[in-house]
């Protein structure tokens, strides 16, 4: 089950500007949004590949700061690729790979195997409170442009990252 974006018509290509290309490129995460099915995972499975690429590599030091960055160019983006494909459109899936990214952005775990299992966690409870939009996230949607297109993304990762934590604290007590 997908969360409820429009799915409105795109403008013919010839009305797009450079510009519009390079929106459309950050929000549909890559070409994410374009998928047939569950656009919306997709684009978190994208942050999902983001998280590993940056923690792998060794340059967890600029995680925080790149999310800010992909943030604001969500946004931006957002705001923008709406006039081209309608009001918060599935194809606008740069929502989906912040909230993932802040679900498990602190995921820091000890061996491979702990790091999957938390990460897949972090997976589900993001795309728990993406599709289940607990109070206020619903009315975060209303804000104007970009910002209501991300904002209840970002609040879903943040209830995803605080029950993340949860989670960890009470199967670290009991086992």
């Amino acid at each position: 089950m997908e969360t409820s974006k429009t799915t409105e018509p795109a403008l013919s290509t010839e009305a797009r500007t450079p510009l519009d290309g390079i929106a459309v490129a950050i929000a549909t995460a890559g070409g994410a949004g374009f998928a047939p099915k569950a656009p919306g995972t997709m684009g978190s499975l994208v942050g999902v590949g983001l998280f590993g690429l940056i923690t792998y590599s060794g340059w967890y030091s600029i995680y925080w700061p790149l999310l800010a960055v992909i943030l604001a160019a969500g946004v931006w983006s957002a705001g923008h690729v709406e006039r081209i494909y309608g009001h918060d459109a599935s194809k606008i899936v740069i929502d989906e790979v912040i909230g993932q990214m802040i679900t498990i952005g602190l995921v820091r775990s000890s061996g491979t195997s702990a790091i999957a299992i938390d990460v897949i966690l972090g997976f589900l409870l993001f795309r728990f409170f993406d599709i289940l939009k607990p109070f206020p996230l619903r009315r975060l949607e209303r804000l104007p442009g970009g910002l209501g297109v991300v904002a209840d993304d970002v609040g879903a990762g943040i209830y995803g990252l605080i029950f993340l934590i949860f989670l960890k604290l009470l199967i670290a007590r009991i086992a």
